[in-house]
């Protein structure tokens, strides 16, 4: 990686106002609070989101400023992709006051971002987690097989079939890419190959039937690798110094396999309390190896808190999101995009608690009341304790 670049990530949100909710496009959400800067593989870089855009042109011209930029340029659009009703089969980003009808003049045409994005000279990538309604998507199937849809662009992600209602949770293909991207390879050097991250995230993700994967180049160094050990210079041997007896030498310690994909594998496929006692016995051995205070242990803390998520267990999900966020603010401050992820997490873990949710309220309080420009989120946690109060046992 050369530490000099300065790079750029664009996030793109095309979500139309018509399925716009209290909580808008959750999977742009997600990877605004992911913290993209440190996912790219350069010593800076400016993070530009576009959240309900409105008008073909003004995308264009952030694409265009975007693109000026020589260092590494990740792309992220989430969103909805349209076709027009009518006279036209090309896909179109569905933008704020884009409807069916309008598309064709307030959407932004696929082709022009792809265009664009041939435009930059340094390393490129754009990732897709997009969704396509029953009249889009024939037609944006046929743009995936044919190659329109990557458009001479190093591209990853999927496009799946738009359900009827919004999900109040970030898409599974962006949960898994993040966390493969936060957990990074100790063996792959300081940048990721996206062909293999988007594969991984295939693999973790519980995708709905039907979804196209989209898959296109390399990339070139553009993800950063957040496990890769610093470059530190190699000690100069000592001068006709005898080597040390045989059983003083420490063995290096031997590459050990990403064990997330079986961990998620076991999950996936319903064997929870093993894919639990993995994941603690991982964090037992960050412990040991890295400390309680780590960014590698508080790592591992909230890939159980996503397999307990997974397994249904929603009040220790809360937990543990909650403690991942009381680390994160300890050690990033009120202002750190990771620990509001995590809080934001943890919130909706709490909503979905049942009879668990009065009880873990306070501490949740608590968090959020650290947190600047919080107040829809407190106001949310108090009413609920209003409406049930946790009772004391005695």
């Amino acid at each position: 990686m050369d530490h000099a670049t300065h790079g750029c990530v664009l996030l793109l949100d095309g979500t139309p106002d018509g399925r716009r909710g209290a909580l808008p496009n959750p999977t742009a959400h997600a990877i605004a609070g992911a913290g993209p800067r440190q996912f790219l593989a350069a010593a800076s870089a400016d993070v530009v989101q576009l959240p309900a855009m409105a008008g073909p042109q003004s995308v264009l011209a952030y694409l265009q400023d975007a693109v000026r930029v020589p260092g590494p340029l990740l792309m992220w659009v989430t969103g909805h992709l349209m076709v027009p009703a009518r006279r036209s089969t090309q896909p179109h980003l569905a933008l704020r006051e884009s409807t069916a009808a309008t598309v064709r003049y307030t959407g932004l045409p696929w082709e022009w971002l792809t265009r664009a994005l041939r435009e930059h000279a340094g390393p490129t990538l754009l990732l897709v987690d997009a969704e396509a309604d029953a009249h889009a998507w024939p037609h944006v199937a046929a743009a995936a097989h044919d190659g329109r849809l990557a458009g001479g662009v190093p591209v990853c992600g999927v496009v799946t079939p738009t359900p009827g209602k919004p999900s109040q949770e970030s898409g599974p293909y962006t949960r898994s890419f993040l966390t493969a991207l936060s957990v990074g390879h100790p063996a792959a050097g300081p940048t990721l190959d996206p062909a293999a991250i988007h594969h991984l995230a295939l693999t973790r993700a519980a995708l709905p039937e039907g979804y196209l994967a989209l898959r296109s180049g390399t990339g070139g160094p553009v993800l950063a690798n957040r496990a890769a050990p610093p470059p530190t210079a190699a000690p100069a041997p000592p001068v006709a110094a005898e080597p040390p007896p045989v059983a003083e030498v420490p063995a290096p310690p031997r590459e050990e396999e990403d064990p997330l994909p079986r961990i998620l594998a076991a999950a996936q496929a319903g064997r929870h309390n093993e894919a639990a006692a993995m994941a603690a016995a991982w964090e037992q051995q960050a412990l040991r190896r890295h400390g309680p205070h780590s960014p590698e242990a508080g790592l591992w803390i909230e890939v159980r808190a996503d397999l307990a998520r997974l397994a249904g267990d929603h009040p220790r999900a809360a937990e543990l999101w909650m403690s991942a966020a009381s680390t994160r603010l300890a050690h990033g401050g009120p202002a750190d995009a990771e620990a509001l992820a995590a809080l934001k997490r943890a919130h909706y873990c709490w909503q979905h608690s049942g009879d668990r949710a009065p009880l873990l309220a306070p501490a949740l309080l608590a968090l959020w009341e650290r947190v600047p420009d919080s107040v829809e989120a407190a106001a949310d946690v108090r009413a609920r304790l209003q409406e049930a109060p946790p009772t004391v046992s005695r």
